[in-house]
């Protein structure tokens, strides 16, 4: 599990270690690649860059090998990810505020999906920390810009911070067993951890993400946040389109509309709805600063 500083940054499925030697190892170079995209301001990094389009042709130079001198933090995004569009401009902000401190790495998801399953992507955006060669922590969704500064000024801090394993095998057995999509493997090696230890989080929270991972099996996002937005007061409807907004890395957003159902509903509908956001909570952890926001919230609106 990579080792994180402060706890209070966001943080996402860093639960298993990231295995970057495959991509060391570089594909098949096009006949005339094109020099990478590349933005710069007075005094930023090597050459002044703060900013670059990286592909996997280019990744082991412009990050890995960067990395050894500079922190490089990678963008994981995509034309059609309306929440990138939102994430990925205030990230090149604060790069080119940082002169040269860090350099923002700018993956298109969809071109890369090489370095999209080496880095265990499972909705976007997602933002990952490479120090020395190594990832130290990542995040998903859309942050408040005071989060990203906060967390970017941790990884600064991290300097030459190494990933370890995880010290449980069970972990990462079920965590390989979830990123193959076997959910019943998953769910056995996580309750065994629970069973011995029973305040596990990154065993609790994998466990819940089994759980989510079953109630989406074979929707439709686009057709469940229709239902949703045609059928605002229908539990079933909102709490599956909660479901779906945090798989595509909107949970601020799948909270808040869980938030604002709790306010309109009463009885046995608002504890179903309470929850089933408390589930969505345990997937994201406990040290995630858009989970303690949204417990202010949800505590609000039941008192």
């Amino acid at each position: 599990m990579s080792q994180r500083d402060p706890r209070t940054t966001p943080s996402i499925f860093t639960r298993g270690a990231v295995d970057l030697s495959a991509l060391r190892t570089p594909p098949p170079a096009p006949a005339a690649p094109a020099a990478p995209d590349a933005r710069s301001s007075p005094g930023g990094g090597p050459g002044g860059v703060t900013v670059i389009d990286v592909t996997e042709a280019t990744f082991q130079t412009e990050v890995l090998e960067r990395s050894l001198s500079t922190p490089v933090v990678i963008d994981f995004w995509a034309d059609w990810c309306e929440p990138c569009k939102q994430l990925s401009p205030v990230l090149e902000k604060l790069a080119v505020e940082g002169g040269g401190a860090w350099v923002l790495a700018r993956v298109d998801a969809d071109a890369n999906q090489r370095l999209v399953q080496m880095f265990r992507v499972q909705g976007l955006p997602t933002v990952y920390a490479v120090v020395g060669g190594q990832p130290v922590d990542g995040f998903s969704g859309v942050q408040p810009e005071a989060t990203l500064r906060q967390w970017i000024a941790a990884v600064l801090k991290a300097g030459g911070m190494q990933v370890t394993e995880p010290e449980d095998p069970r972990l990462t057995a079920a965590e390989d067993a979830l990123d193959t999509g076997d959910l019943d493997a998953a769910e056995r090696e996580f309750k065994a951890i629970l069973g011995e230890k029973p305040a596990d989080a990154a065993a609790e929270a994998g466990l819940a993400q089994v759980a989510l991972m079953r109630r989406v099996s074979g929707v439709d996002p686009r057709q469940v946040l229709k239902a949703a937005q045609a059928a605002p007061d229908d539990v079933a409807a909102q709490t599956l389109a909660a479901d779906v907004e945090v798989l595509m890395g909107d949970a601020e957003r799948a909270y808040a509309r869980l938030v604002d159902l709790v306010r309109r509903t009463s009885g046995e509908d608002r504890e179903a709805v309470r929850k089933h956001l408390v589930s969505l909570f345990t997937v994201a952890g406990p040290d995630d600063p858009t989970v303690a926001a949204a417990r202010r919230k949800l505590a609000s609106a039941l008192f």
